[in-house]
């Protein structure tokens, strides 16, 4: 799976210079196969083989994900990292293909490496003994080549359904964008992927109960990439000029937190620039009161906890650009320069609120 590294995650690996890393949820699933395992009487060697089999399955999906992520990179995109969840992984790219020849490769990556180590298992596999479907019940060394490219199979197939946030959205969406602009072609994606779903969920109640998790997944997944698509398009043709607040809520250095607690429950300011003189220091933003509220008191210094790190954007710069540059910063919150010289702001907020003015203005439907 693709996405434009969370918290709460264990660094594994550096590949490529990707970091690989472990969400703590994982190590549940673990714990939660061992437990059902031993409360269900199985001998020790079979636990064993049943937990080399889960962490070969998670393996592949590691492979998956930096077929996505070296592919894409030939591209010029970068990878921040993958992480491993237990429902799957996620690469995290900087941005994402957008000529549709190249998003068709990225895509296509993943579940072609899939492909390739089930096939690459062909030659170690005994087909003159087969093993039967019941003896598929229970990995052990008979039958673990044989359910180990079973799976990977599954894991190719499954990853190209044609719906978002699968690789078979994204697929089916490269294909469309080859006659249609791109984001007619999400929307038309997303409407095939949403009536799978819808399928998914009717079939999950008579089936396999796990099929209404992945309709609703699926169904999710499809209204986020139609929306980022939509905004996306939305921000053609205008720079931050364009939404660049002028007026910028500016703070001293040594504000206290008291006063800019006070400063934010009496007004509608967010997001404050710290400036000695015309000298601009660093940036704080709501949560960074809140939280040194908590952790050092009312009586701390803004000084003390503003943040250094400011990213810096020319107000020529076209909005998707500024977009992806504040993502790849992890930062709500830029200043707009012109000329080497600072001349406002643009944070989130008014980024979401230029995206639906630019609604309003084409007659687009607003999101409740």
């Amino acid at each position: 799976m693709i996405t434009n590294s969370l918290k709460g995650s264990l660094d594994i690996a550096k590949i490529k210079g990707i970091r690989v890393s472990v969400h703590w949820t994982f190590l549940l699933l673990i714990a939660w196969i061992v437990f059902q395992n031993v409360r269900s009487g199985m001998a020790a060697d079979s636990l064993l083989w049943t937990l080399a089999f889960v962490l070969a399955i998670f393996m592949c999906v590691i492979l998956h994900e930096l077929g996505h992520a070296l592919t894409a990179r030939r591209y010029g995109i970068k990878t921040r990292d993958i992480t491993l969840y237990p429902i799957g992984g996620v690469a995290s790219l900087e941005s994402l293909p957008k000529k549709p020849l190249e998003e068709l490769w990225v895509a296509l990556a993943g579940p072609a490496v899939n492909l390739l180590i089930a096939l690459l298992l062909v030659p170690f596999m005994n087909f003159s003994a087969p093993p039967s479907p019941e003896g598929m019940a229970q990995i052990g060394p008979s039958n673990f080549l044989f359910a180990f490219a079973a799976v990977n199979i599954w894991l190719a197939l499954f990853n190209l359904i044609p719906a978002f946030p699968m690789d078979g959205g994204r697929v089916f969406r490269a294909i469309l964008n080859f006659w249609m602009d791109r984001a007619k072609a999400t929307r038309v994606a997303a409407s095939l992927g949403q009536l799978l779903a819808i399928g998914f969920i009717f079939l999950g109640f008579y089936v396999n109960p796990f099929l209404v998790f992945i309709g609703l997944f699926i169904i999710l997944g499809a209204q986020a990439e139609s929306n980022y698509a939509q905004s996306e398009a939305l921000m053609e043709g205008h720079t931050v000029q364009d939404l660049t607040m002028h007026e910028m809520p500016v703070v001293s250095p040594t504000t206290t937190v008291a006063e800019m607690v006070k400063e934010i429950l009496n007004t509608q300011k967010k997001n404050f620039v710290v400036t000695d003189g015309e000298q601009v220091l660093g940036i704080i933003t709501q949560l960074d009161v809140i939280k040194a509220l908590g952790d050092r008191g009312e009586e701390a210094l803004v000084r003390d906890f503003m943040k250094t790190d400011i990213v810096y954007l020319p107000s020529s710069m076209p909005v998707n650009e500024a977009i992806l540059k504040m993502q790849i910063h992890r930062t709500s919150m830029a200043l707009v320069q012109e000329r080497d010289k600072v001349i406002g702001m643009i944070d989130n907020d008014n980024l979401v609120e230029f995206i639906l003015i630019e609604r309003a203005r084409r007659h687009q439907p607003l999101p409740t």
